[in-house]
């Protein structure tokens, strides 16, 4: 499996719903709850910057991680964090490298390969946020999501609730399609809709 290969799908797929992104829809609350779509486009350049910060050894600081910058046009904000981040992973040792992932806990590190799986369930999930957002569709390929799935099951349970990165598990059928098991592994409600904040 080329996890950078199916990294760069996950960037695509969030890049290509976030290009949808009209002005008046920034205000609007997302899935996230602590975020509005502005906070959330924001958290995806910052996560970009901060994931590459990290393949280059640099990512323990906290400021790398939240200092992303959306400026007044968060797709070109967005493209430009992709590229940040796919020229960090490119790099040829980078899946061997420690990747530090200061949100997970302070001196918490794990090898490129680990890190960039995160990386890809990060982005697919947000996608399905920022698509169910602006009522555009979510269409993750089969590949990518049988990947995220398999990095969402190993998310442990311990540290899931409010203010963290996942919420508690939602039961599907198991007969459920990938994609809304995928949510329910991430504690995502696909009924879930938009409102003002």
């Amino acid at each position: 499996m080329d996890i950078r290969r199916l990294d760069r799908q996950a960037l695509l797929l969030a890049g290509e719903l976030v290009s949808q992104v009209k002005t008046d829809q920034l205000r609007l609350a997302t899935p996230c709850a602590d975020w509005t779509l502005y906070g959330l486009v924001r958290h995806l350049v910052s996560q970009n910057e901060g994931f590459a910060a990290s393949a280059r050894g640099a990512g323990e600081p906290w400021v790398v991680w939240r200092d992303g910058d959306v400026g007044d046009d968060p797709a070109r904000a967005y493209e430009a964090s992709v590229g940040e981040v796919t020229a960090a992973f490119a790099e040829d040792d980078v899946l061997e490298r420690r990747f530090a992932l200061p949100e997970v806990g302070e001196g918490f590190a794990v090898p490129g390969r680990t890190a960039i799986g995160f990386h890809l369930l990060d982005y697919v999930a947000h996608a399905w946020d920022v698509a169910v957002t602006i009522g555009a569709p979510w269409e993750p390929t089969d590949e990518l999501t049988t990947v995220a799935l398999r990095v969402a099951a190993l998310v442990p349970d311990e540290g899931r609730g409010a203010g963290a990165a996942f919420r508690r598990r939602i039961a599907v059928p198991d007969n459920a399609p990938p994609g809304e098991r995928l949510l329910a592994l991430l504690g995502r409600d696909p009924a879930w809709t938009p409102g003002p904040c």
